[in-house]
């Protein structure tokens, strides 16, 4: 799968900015730079300039000065993708960068695919393929949390999990298959017993990886959090509260919000993406209808739900049927409008609800109470621990989960062998198709297509 064109993009948000980058990568980069640079005295030679080192002067197309530039030259194998690199800091005006990056393709140069400098990376082994990955989550980082945990990753705290794993494997099947090309100098009495413990622990910390990966998702992509509850109860105050705006409209009027309304937010770093939906009752307006059919919908969908419950008003059939739907759900339950005569009590739902577990915060959207306690409340809820950021590796790619349980699937197979006393060559074959699984994640195992279509998904210039 080694490239060898020389590749050329804009490295920059094609947006207005001080500073924009065209990046060239390959054989020829420094070459293809020298033929579009010019210095300011007239040398203009970048093969004689020593790497990780910049120069002033100016990008020129035949003739005309398209910019005044600063470039940087970094000579393999010590760059990004450890090819020659070089790197043109011009005015980050859109126009003048896709001018530069067309002169640079004049000269030679082919225009990058989306993450194309990072696949060069990765295919001249400067970095394997979970590091690659985490490349694109820190540039899609949604929340301090997830840009923590994608640092983590590119320093390699899953890599480094997954290679140790696989050595121990390794050295295994190595023992097997010496033992069985040469049973009169290797013995397997009494291997099986020492073998046994060493899959069982190997078990225990692809099961830990694997558990760790539904916290990682939400970490990663945020938690999907759905508000619902009776017209007229406050949940549109409440998304108002948190987005820190007036996104929706709230008047005394029952059913205000009559479709969905979707915010994504921070709170202390977690990332929640919030859907108000319309009020839960009996109606018979259409429009109104479709509404609250859909409320239902996103509710049975959600990461979380938060049930506004308005306290000076009794409970009804739209409150049991509510209720339905916080069965075997992560939920949060607000007694809203606590600054009038309560009318409901925490009591008279943990009885409606059946679970003591069920956490209840008395909150008033008119005068912002409450809304601390829920913010730490959602905290302990997703996370327990884990927003100290300690030393624990979290996934946070379903592909990297998947190839986890595919080799946990093969190490109870050997598991299984060892208990029943099958011949050495059947742990082997399993060991291997561990060993292979795990390999899928530094891509270590993995076919051309598979490389293609991760970094595809990258943007263009990284």
């Amino acid at each position: 799968m080694k490239q060898t064109e020389t590749i050329a993009a804009i490295a920059t948000a094609l947006s207005d900015s001080g500073i924009g980058i065209v990046r060239i990568s390959g054989e020829e980069a420094i070459e293809i730079g020298n033929r579009v640079y010019k210095s300011k005295n007239g040398c203009h030679n970048l093969k004689d300039y020593g790497s990780h080192t910049i120069h002033y002067g100016f990008i020129v197309d035949g003739e005309e000065i398209l910019d005044e530039v600063m470039v940087a030259i970094m000579k393999a194998p010590n760059s990004y993708t450890k090819e020659d690199t070089v790197e043109i800091n011009c005015h980050g005006g859109v126009l003048i960068m896709q001018k530069i990056l067309e002169a640079v393709l004049k000269q030679g140069a082919r225009l990058a695919e989306p993450g194309e400098f990072t696949k060069r990376a990765f295919l001249n082994g400067r970095i394997d393929l979970a590091r690659a990955e985490a490349v694109m989550d820190l540039i899609h980082s949604r929340n301090e949390f997830a840009l923590k945990s994608s640092v983590k990753q590119l320093k390699g705290s899953v890599s480094d999990c997954i290679r140790k794993m696989r050595e121990e494997i390794l050295y295994e099947i190595a023992f097997i298959e010496s033992a069985l090309d040469d049973p009169e100098h290797i013995s397997t009495e009494g291997y099986p017993e020492k073998l046994l413990p060493k899959i069982q622990e190997l078990l225990g910390r692809c099961e830990k990886l694997i558990n760790s990966a539904d916290n990682g998702k939400v970490l990663k992509e945020g938690i999907n959090t759905v508000i619902v509850g009776k017209p007229n109860a406050g949940k549109s105050s409440l998304l108002n509260i948190l987005v820190g705006e007036d996104k929706a409209i709230v008047t005394d009027v029952a059913g205000t919000t009559r479709d969905v309304l979707e915010e994504s937010i921070r709170l202390h770093g977690i990332g929640l993406n919030i859907i108000d939906t319309a009020g839960i009752r009996a109606t018979e307006d259409v429009v109104e209808k479709i509404g609250v059919q859909r409320a239902l919908k996103y509710a049975k969908d959600a990461d979380l739900i938060l049930y506004v419950v308005d306290s000076s008003v009794a409970l009804d059939e739209s409150d049991e049927e509510i209720l339905d739907l916080l069965k075997d759900k992560k939920c949060i339950i607000l007694l809203n409008k606590t600054d009038l005569e309560p009318v409901v009590t925490e009591e008279m739902l943990r009885e409606k609800i059946g679970d003591p577990r069920v956490c209840m915060i008395r909150t008033s959207t008119k005068d912002n109470t409450g809304i601390e306690a829920f913010e730490n409340t959602i905290k302990d809820m997703f996370f327990g621990g884990m927003l100290s950021f300690n030393e624990e590796v979290v996934i946070t790619s379903m592909r990297h989960k998947q190839a986890l349980e595919e080799a946990r699937d093969s190490l109870l197979m050997v598991k299984k062998s060892l208990e029943d006393e099958m011949p050495e060559d059947f742990y082997s074959i399993d060991l291997m198709s561990a060993y292979a699984s795990l390999g899928l994640i530094i891509g270590e195992e993995v076919g051309e297509d598979l490389v293609n279509e991760i970094f595809s998904k990258f943007c263009m210039g990284k």
